[in-house]
């Protein structure tokens, strides 16, 4: 994966009804090891990462990169939303395309964050990468992604064997207004 080319970084912060999209801070470090430390959360992504490793390698603030949001939410993060090119994709119809992903705190699921949260994400890309069309790959296993990308907008294009379970990736567009 690779950041998303000509896009101005780190932009302001999103704001939504409830949530704040913005860059990671040092205040967050303890919530990213959390996440990625999680066994929830890791259910349908090969695992989770073992806290101590995380504690070692995140010594600091957590790093900075194009296309990587943190959700907060009142002030203390809950999750991220991830919007890379998916340049090493190994599925023709996703290879080059923006692709996003997102992990939340268990605590946080079920409130409608993430689709609030990655809603605003997508309307950010298609303000700063008109016409592009985005990608997301989950297990079809995963119920409640299935049903978040659904309530996105993604549309199937296949469904793939990979890493021992079936995989869907769907597409999404940006509406463009008609002349």
């Amino acid at each position: 994966m690779e950041d998303l080319g000509p896009v101005a970084w780190p932009p302001e912060p999103i704001r939504t009804e409830r949530l704040v999209l913005r860059g990671p801070e040092p205040r967050d470090r303890a919530a990213f090891i959390e996440l990625l430390a999680s066994p929830e959360v890791h259910t349908y992504l090969g695992g989770p990462r073992p806290r101590d490793e995380l504690e070692r390698e995140m010594s600091g603030a957590p790093e900075r990169w194009p296309g990587s949001f943190v959700v907060d939410l009142d002030g203390s993060m809950i999750g991220q939303i991830l919007l890379r090119r998916a340049t090493g994709h190994h599925r023709p119809a996703a290879a080059g395309k923006a692709d996003l992903g997102y992990l939340f705190l268990p605590r946080a699921w079920g409130f409608g964050y993430a689709a609030e949260a990655c809603a605003a994400a997508l309307g950010w890309l298609a303000g700063a990468l008109p016409g592009e069309p985005v990608v997301l790959t989950t297990q079809t296993a995963n119920v409640g992604s299935m049903r978040l990308a659904a309530k996105l907008g993604f549309t199937e294009v296949e469904r793939f064997e990979a890493w021992g379970a079936e995989q869907w990736l769907g597409m999404w567009s940006p509406v463009t207004p008609s002349s």
